[in-house]
């Protein structure tokens, strides 16, 4: 007993239910949940705005081909999508991220696909097409440098959503898996510990908190240095 209260002294933030330094965890989590959520947003971005562009330029049956496709998706319910998708492939590191991204592409896409149709009306686009550039070189040189701004903080917002998503899900079970951890994890394995006045999993429920909080609080910062707005019909 009196080793265990020498372990306990020493730890900054104390230990967890199997006597692991919290201090250490979150920070280990930390890198985990913060990874995984950036990973599935560069992925959904980078799925989303191609195919938001891809249908904003092409219009016809491409377009309503791909939007009905995301409508279907986004009747689901977020938690609801991935915890069918999950239980059914199974929970792997792999799993959680395609999932996450699947998921936020949808909300790119609208986006993408609204910022280009407002620009697909434009002088520079009738132009470009009237020289005969590629449905490519448009998005790339013409579509993407005026629409960069809003795409930015909205990277900003779905990688917060994602940290959230993530840290659910493993909250649930369902997402990273011992013996890794990440935030979610940590704060559903030391639950128990406020029943004996153990402050285990508020720590890394503050580091949640504290992330998602510094995010918003840069995209809007972000928002109004840069002046940026959403188009009206997304």
């Amino acid at each position: 007993m009196e080793s265990f209260k020498v372990v306990e002294e020493a730890s900054f933030l104390g230990t967890d239910y199997l006597g692991r330094d919290v201090l250490s965890r979150i920070i280990y989590g930390a890198r985990m949940t913060l990874g995984l959520a950036l990973i599935a947003t560069l992925l959904s971005f980078s799925t989303g705005i191609v195919l938001g562009f891809v249908a904003a330029i092409s219009k016809g049956w491409v377009d309503q081909a791909l939007s009905r496709t995301v409508d279907a998706i986004m009747a689901f319910p977020s938690i609801m999508l991935a915890l069918i998708i999950i239980g059914g492939v199974g929970t792997s590191l792999t799993v959680v991220i395609f999932t996450v991204a699947l998921i936020d592409a949808t909300r790119v896409y609208r986006l993408s696909r609204a910022l280009a149709l407002d620009a697909s009306v434009m002088d520079y686009v009738n132009v470009a097409e009237a020289r005969g550039e590629g449905v490519m070189w448009i998005m790339l040189h013409e579509i993407l440098p005026n629409t960069i701004v809003p795409l930015a903080a909205e990277f900003g917002i779905r990688y917060t959503f994602a940290i959230l998503f993530i840290s659910s899900l493993s909250f649930l079970g369902l997402g990273v898996q011992p013996p890794h951890a990440d935030l979610g994890l940590m704060v559903k394995e030391n639950l128990q510990g406020l029943l004996f006045g153990s402050f285990a999993p508020m720590y890394p429920a503050l580091c949640i908190g504290a992330v998602t909080i510094s995010v918003n609080m840069f995209v809007d910062w972000f928002l109004k240095t840069t002046d940026a707005t959403l188009p009206d019909d997304f």
